[in-house]
């Protein structure tokens, strides 16, 4: 069983879940699917963390502060430095890199060999899965090709008895394209801007 907290209803979801965090942007997406996986990787879980729009330097930073550990049980696939041209890009024990978001293969097998050596070498058996984000896909590809990936992507997440987030911006795509790829996912949790610093949190698919 996985939870996500600061979400109402979450604390009980079966392995194998797909959420979606869908908002504006400055809603604290990101912020609440970091602080998911910290609260796993606390009690014990492993976390992965696919990132299209930061650097793994930056990722790696901000979980670990979110976790409050030194040396949290992570693996990044980092689909940003190479596109980039800068920084190193070598692989590491915790970062691996694919060409560009438009790599999804690459993200794919990247994922995958993390999985695979999370489950063999670490005995990690729960494991968080973040993508962020499904919008940066879709700066580079066309819906079908990302429906494909995310198909792919969940549908792996699910055989691993994992917990999938991945986040998108909701206002930067129209509805018909929103509405596709929310059949992808079992939970969707929407945030909107709410009174103060606090935003409003909706969910759909949960009991």
């Amino acid at each position: 069983m996985y939870d996500l907290p600061d979400v109402p209803s979450a604390d009980d979801l079966d392995a194998g879940t797909n959420v979606l965090v869908a908002g504006p942007p400055l809603t604290g997406k990101r912020d609440l699917a970091i602080e998911a996986l910290a609260s796993g990787a606390n009690r014990g879980d492993g976390s992965i963390i696919v990132t299209t729009k930061d650097s793994a330097d930056k990722v790696l930073d901000d979980f670990t502060e979110a976790v409050g550990v030194t040396d949290p049980d992570v693996g990044i696939v980092d689909c940003v430095t190479k596109q980039r041209g800068i920084g190193t890009v070598d692989d590491d024990p915790r970062i691996k890199y694919a060409s560009s978001p438009v790599d999804m293969t690459g993200i794919g097998i990247k994922l995958s060999e993390f999985l695979q050596e999370f489950y063999e070498n670490r005995s990690l058996t729960e494991n968080r899965i973040l993508l962020h984000s499904i919008s940066t896909l879709l700066m580079y590809s066309d819906l079908q090709t990302v429906f494909r990936f995310l198909h792919v992507f969940t549908g792996r997440i699910q055989s691993a008895d994992a917990l999938g987030l991945c986040v998108i911006d909701s206002t930067a795509h129209d509805d018909q394209t929103m509405n596709t790829l929310k059949q992808l996912f079992d939970v969707v949790v929407e945030i909107e801007d709410g009174e103060g610093d606090q935003p409003k949190i909706r969910t759909a698919g949960l009991s």
